[in-house]
């Protein structure tokens, strides 16, 4: 299990569009990927998951990828939120 702690940038947070960009990303990977947010934990393999989160700009979340490629899904998906999600 790897974990990392990410500061989401998107002006107007995870809303759909990014929220189904990250979702996009992480099925790419046979790891389990969640995020913890406020005490919750969340799987970013599900748009609704992700969208119930109500993740705003500054936000910090921690990505926790679980399974055979974590290594790579971390990387991909902290990667994929710095650069703000296509926005």
């Amino acid at each position: 299990m790897v974990s990392q702690k990410v500061t989401i940038t998107n002006p107007t947070g995870l809303h759909l569009r990014p929220a189904g960009l990250l979702c996009k990303e992480a099925m790419k990977f046979k790891s389990l990927i969640t995020f913890r947010f406020k005490g919750n934990t969340a799987n970013a393999k599900s748009v609704l998951s992700v969208l119930g989160a109500c993740i705003k700009c500054g936000n910090e979340i921690e990505l926790i990828c679980e399974g055979e490629d974590e290594e790579t899904a971390l990387k991909t998906l902290v990667a994929a939120i710095e650069s703000g999600l296509g926005e």
